[in-house]
């Protein structure tokens, strides 16, 4: 047997000075207090035990030590005020952080300090991250999965965050959350901080397992990196084994195999490496002292050796029925292939199928049928690689067709070529679903998102599908968007700062004061649900993914066509809008008002406006004069209504004439006055509402997202009750 030992293997850089500058500082004597570790100060135990018989204490935090005292840093690190609460408490601290963790843990801490959002790609549960975040105030996005890394989209739009990753996962993960980002049109500033001595042990590791006969990955079962490369390890050698140590039982087992590679994680001590391959070296000079007898007895106790249920085992057929086929797989009984458990086509006989003498194979499904006999399943072993199919697909997100077969408890059963799996209720459709018997019989492409080989279940999803399709059709919508077009909408909702559109499959907002020319108090007095109207396209934000509408601009504004609609003398019936001492303004027509001067609303001397008019009423007015500069309309009721008895000739009429003339200046000169105020806060009180308009919206979308959350966790909670109920049911 050849024995291979990956090329990086071992403890790491950072790891190596940990534990140097550990022993170094427990073998001083001159130290006055305790000393401790915060936390194991690797993930191996043997180190650890060898620590605390040097005297080295584990403590699970700075409230176990004492003034005084020297803690070691661990070379995951801490977050920034465990230094600071270690200063103001008189503790001396050996900091052994690897150096490629401290420089993540700047590169957060400028990021945080210049406002820029950061994201961890790794593990939240990890000592690294756990410490890497308290280094940002604790306000990372720790993104771990896929499904993390989108729901953390949601929140970076409009941002470019700093992305730094956890010194030991995997360069798979990296690519994957990037991936997702990118689809969701996240600009960020990735900093690529995986260790190189880890991506070259995972290199090195996957090389070397793909060349072996075994694979054998020693670590302490605690070691995040020692995990992954026993995950790379099965990924790419299915006789891959995760030891601790050369006490290992498994050691005795791998005599079996010719050539065995051996990889250990970073904080692997090389004495522990080395025993390990003492003790596979020294078993293998034991087997090769056997007795060449025993080869004889090796053959005769497989001969024995009964197949049990889950093994694939292969077979010569002696004999074909109508029901079954007997089957010679070398052993002390035959195999029975019942033809309930082979995949035929209507019509399909076994003899069609097999034929004495052909070699086959089949899953032991019962070891004795009862009459002496292993049950064999060809139809298992399909379901085998279809479930290999599916994981497959999950792994690399590809979509798959199933027949929708029968509706249970929560969600419906539908069929993937020989297996079947369970669809939930909520990831039918992207609309909510009440019944799910309509989805019967239904042929459609599905989203694996679960795969359980040992429990046999498999979960789709067809909402994911859809949301996909759906979010491919907005993008291109948004694409052939520009400002300045003119496009058909729908009007869906209203709130009291607008009303939303739908302008071909993604909602604008129409704001209110985009909808008339004239003043609104709310939407509805101009629009309907269900209105299908032509809106101008003012703004586009496709990162915030905003829109903004706008009505009036697809009409004429009022004062542009003034002049060919009215004339000087002109009577007409208008509105009266609004009231104020010097008089009343009376709308034309949306976004056109007139003045009726006090002086004008009557043949009688006038003392208060609001005793004549009331806001609303309709009247008739005379227009008496057109000031296009200053948009100015002067309108009288007066001019309007039939003449009164002439008065008796004035003792003094030049007299009165004059001091008309004079109250009558004045009175235009506290008009002018009064309309410039009044000007002043119309476009005041229009600021103030724009305001509030704009906190009510961000108020509407801060519900929003607090509504998405909750519907995602109850989603999650509703999935797993009802694929539980669907097991029951099953």
């Amino acid at each position: 047997m050849e024995i291979i030992r990956a090329e990086h293997s071992g403890f790491c850089f950072g790891v190596d000075r940990a534990i140097e500058m550990a022993f170094s500082e427990a073998e001083k004597t001159d130290r006055k207090g305790r000393l401790y570790t915060c936390g194991h100060l690797i993930h191996n135990k043997a180190v650890v035990d060898r620590l605390e018989s040097m005297g080295v204490k584990t403590i699970g935090s700075l409230d176990e030590a004492r003034e005084g005292d020297t803690v070691i840093v661990r070379s995951h690190g801490e977050p920034r005020e465990f230094y600071d609460e270690a200063e103001d408490r008189g503790i001396s601290l050996i900091d052994t952080t690897c150096v490629f963790v401290a420089k993540i843990h700047r590169l957060v801490s400028e990021a945080h300090e210049n406002g820029l959002p950061v994201v961890i790609i790794g593990d939240r549960e990890h000592q690294e991250v756990k410490a890497t975040n308290g280094w940002c105030g604790y306000g990372a996005f720790i993104v771990g999965t896929a499904d993390e890394a989108e729901k953390a989209a949601g929140d970076l739009r409009g941002s470019e965050p700093l992305v730094v990753c956890q010194t030991t996962i995997k360069q798979e993960l990296l690519q994957e959350i990037l991936e997702v980002f990118d689809s969701c049109g996240i600009r960020y500033d990735i900093r690529n901080t995986i260790c190189n001595a880890t991506r070259d042990r995972q290199k090195s590791c996957a090389d070397l397992a793909s060349r072996v006969d075994a694979m054998i990955v020693i670590g302490d079962t605690h070691s995040s990196n020692s995990r992954k490369l026993f995950e790379i390890a099965q990924k790419n050698n299915k006789n891959s084994y995760f030891i601790e140590n050369a006490d290992n039982s498994l050691l005795n087992r791998l005599t079996k195999y010719n050539k065995i590679g051996c990889i250990a994680g970073a904080s692997t001590p090389e004495w522990i490496i080395k025993e390990v391959i003492a003790g596979m070296s020294e078993n293998v000079n034991k087997n090769m002292e056997q007795n060449p007898m025993m080869d004889f007895m090796d053959d005769i106790e497989k001969s024995l050796r009964l197949p049990k249920p889950g093994d694939i085992v292969d077979g010569k057929i002696d004999q074909v029925m109508g029901d079954a086929v007997i089957v010679n797989m070398g052993c002390k009984k035959d195999g029975i292939l019942r033809s309930d458990e082979v995949a035929m086509e209507e019509g399909q006989t076994l003899a069609d199928l097999f034929k004495v003498g052909d070699e086959i194979k089949a899953k032991v499904i019962k070891s004795d049928d009862g009459e002496g006999g292993i049950m064999l399943s060809t139809k298992r072993l399909v379901a085998v690689e279809n479930y290999a199919e599916l994981e497959e697909a999950m792994e690399n997100k590809e979509t798959i067709t199933v027949t929708v077969t029968r509706a249970v408890n929560g969600g419906v059963i539908a069929a993937y070529k020989e297996i079947t799996g369970f669809i939930p209720m909520s990831q039918l459709s992207d609309r909510y679903v009440e019944n799910a018997d309509e989805f019967i019989g239904q042929t459609f492409d599905v989203r694996v998102i679960r795969v359980d080989t040992k429990r046999n279940r498999a979960v789709f999803s067809r909402k994911a599908i859809l949301v996909d399709e759906k979010r491919k059709a907005v993008a291109e919508i948004w694409e052939n968007l520009n400002v300045g077009d003119i496009v058909e909408g729908k009007v869906m909702r209203f709130t009291d700062y607008g009303a939303f559109v739908d302008i071909g499959g993604v909602d604008g907002l129409l704001h209110i004061s985009e909808i008339s020319w004239g003043k609104l108090k709310h939407p509805e007095e101009v629009l309907r649900i269900g209105d299908i109207i032509n809106v101008k396209i003012l703004s586009l934000n496709e990162e915030k993914g905003k829109i903004s509408l706008g009505l009036k601009q697809t009409q004429p504004e009022p004062w542009t066509l003034v002049g060919d609609k009215y004339q000087v003398g002109d009577v007409l019936e208008g509105k009266v809008v609004q009231i104020k001492e010097y008089g009343a303004f009376v709308e034309l027509e949306a976004g056109l008002d007139g003045l009726v001067h006090i002086s004008e609303i009557a043949n009688k001397r006038v003392e208060n406006v609001f005793d004549e008019l009331k806001v609303g009423e309709t009247v008739n007015v005379k227009i008496m004069e057109i000031d296009p500069d200053k948009r100015r309309i002067s309108l009288s009721i007066k001019a309007t209504l039939p003449a009164e008895e002439p008065a008796a000739e004035a003792e003094e009429p030049a007299e009165a004439d004059a001091a008309d003339a004079v109250v009558e200046a004045v009175e235009d000169a506290i008009r002018d006055s009064q309309e410039a105020a009044d000007r002043i806060m119309e476009t005041a009180e229009e600021k103030a509402i724009e305001a509030k308009a704009a906190v009510a919206e961000a108020i509407d979308e801060v519900k929003e997202a607090i509504q998405e959350t909750a519907e995602d966790v109850k989603e999650a909670v509703t999935e797993a009750v009802e694929e539980a109920k669907a097991e029951l049911s099953e």
